[in-house]
């Protein structure tokens, strides 16, 4: 009786290298609990799920460059009993977005007898507000601007980079649990077979011994029992070997790893109700859904995206950098309003205490700028022609994978007919077997080439499973 897999799932112990898949009480182990174990706790998968989180904390420290930033400074002389100078300057830095902008406030106290003339003020000190603003380079974009901008298009490269890892981790984990079925099917099969050839064997040796059949009938039954042993252990092997691979794919919560029981076994092949012709009239769905959403091409336009903003950032590199840098002063401590009026205190600031600076410059050549836009230009080339030739190679895909899917089914259909007309072979030599019209080698030829066809159907099933698994790859893993 086959028991759910949740019964058996505790992995409590590993797999016994002689142990053969019984019939008996067993619990099947299903290909959702399978991809269940596989995306959860798959080593592979937990690490593709770190790479969307890892990309938004590089957004998070590209947003760190337009923190507001608080500075201090405090520089102080004596020598010989002189005061030379105390220089004490305190601000208060706020980036902006728009423009490249940085807004100021402040407030510095330059005294003593050697205090540099620029840095000189009253005994109450200077506050001050200002701004700085780049007229040309920095202006439309900067570093700054540039770095988030590209850091957030890293973050659906990223996910790209997810899913692509993932989907490869579950076609091929897909693929090996197929593998799994179809040697447990095989056994089952090569069993039943050897099976049958020793109760023929048992009965082909009474029946000799009676005088019905001659000597030489009982050591073809011997042979072809051997032979049929031979396959069995074989087969057993294949078996074991199969189930080592899906263990493989096996993790508990602790990050160990797990093997399946004993008593584990696969889902059956796809029966014949799921064999079902592939939908011609979606292929070109399939394909539009392929160009818009495989993780291959999704990491290619994140790339391009963010060539494209270094480009604005390069290009913005050949302008002149021109800056305007300007303060309003006012006597004293800043924001001390409850010693003057607001009349007072806002006259301070707008009375004629500035102090306005203005930069220039500009490279001569631009050889270092021009050598970057060229780079810039061959990298978004080479990205270009990298997603072309991948977008032809997801359409190339998704269009052998439906030219599979539909031969399999044909020959899957075929395949069972074959199988059905091997068995009235088989059953009508085992008729002429019975009325003496046929010999031990004709009816153990007619079985081989029974046991033979439904091998080969149970490999087109299995191969049938692949190519499900193989479509939704070559469509970008839609999960």
């Amino acid at each position: 009786m086959l028991r759910p897999i949740a019964l058996v799932l505790a992995l409590a112990g590993p797999l016994c290298a002689q142990t053969s898949p019984a019939a008996g009480d067993s619990a099947v182990f299903g290909l959702n609990d399978f991809y269940r174990f596989v995306t959860e706790r798959h080593p592979v998968a937990r690490q593709a799920g770190l790479l969307p989180e890892r990309a938004q904390q590089e957004v998070r420290q590209a947003r760190g460059a337009f923190d507001p930033r608080a500075e201090s400074k405090f520089y102080g002389k004596e020598f010989d009993g002189k005061s030379y100078f105390y220089d004490w300057d305190n601000a208060l830095r706020v980036p902006i977005w728009l423009g490249g902008i940085d807004l100021r406030a402040g407030y510095e106290r330059g005294v003593g007898t050697y205090v540099n003339p620029q840095e000189f003020t009253s005994p109450a000190g200077l506050s001050y507000v200002g701004i700085s603003v780049p007229l040309g380079q920095g202006f439309l974009i900067d570093e700054r601007r540039a770095a988030l901008r590209i850091a957030q298009a890293m973050v659906g490269l990223a996910e790209a980079e997810r899913r692509a890892a993932l989907n490869k981790l579950i076609l091929t984990a897909t693929k090996d649990y197929w593998e799994w079925s179809l040697s447990y099917q095989r056994y089952q099969l090569l069993r039943n077979n050897r099976d049958l050839g020793r109760v023929r064997f048992e009965a082909t040796r009474e029946r000799v011994r009676q005088g019905d059949l001659a000597a030489i009938d009982s050591v073809e039954a011997l042979t072809e029992l051997q032979n049929r042993e031979t396959q069995l252990a074989q087969a057993l092997g294949q078996w074991q070997n199969a189930t080592l691979m899906v263990s493989n794919y096996l993790w508990d919560q602790n990050s160990q790893p797990r093997e399946l029981p004993a008593t584990a076994r696969p889902q059956l092949l796809p029966p014949p109700l799921t064999w079902r012709d592939y939908p011609r009239d979606s292929l070109q769905q399939n394909l539009g859904q392929a160009q818009e959403f495989h993780p291959d091409l999704l990491k290619t336009r994140a790339k391009l995206e963010g060539l494209g903003i270094e480009r604005r950032l390069v290009r913005n590199k050949l302008l002149p950098k021109l800056s305007l840098d300007a303060n309003l002063l006012h006597g004293g401590q800043p924001f001390s309003l409850e010693s003057r009026s607001p009349s007072t205190y806002a006259g301070g600031y707008l009375a004629n205490n500035y102090k306005v600076g203005f930069s220039f410059a500009q490279p001569l050549f631009l050889r270092q700028e021009r050598g970057k836009l060229q780079v810039n230009a061959l990298k978004i080339r080479e990205a270009e022609l990298g997603l072309e030739q991948d977008a032809r190679f997801v359409q190339t895909a998704v269009q052998m994978n439906a030219n599979e899917w539909q031969a399999l089914v044909q020959q899957l259909r075929m395949q069972a007919q074959a199988v059905e007309n091997y068995q009235r072979l088989r059953d009508g030599e085992q008729i002429r077997f019975e009325n003496g019209e046929s010999t031990v080698f004709l009816l153990n030829s007619r079985e081989a080439s029974l046991v033979n066809s439904r091998l080969k159907l149970a490999e087109l099933q299995a191969k049938y499973g692949q190519v499900q698994a193989g479509r939704v790859f070559s469509l970008g893993g839609l999960l």
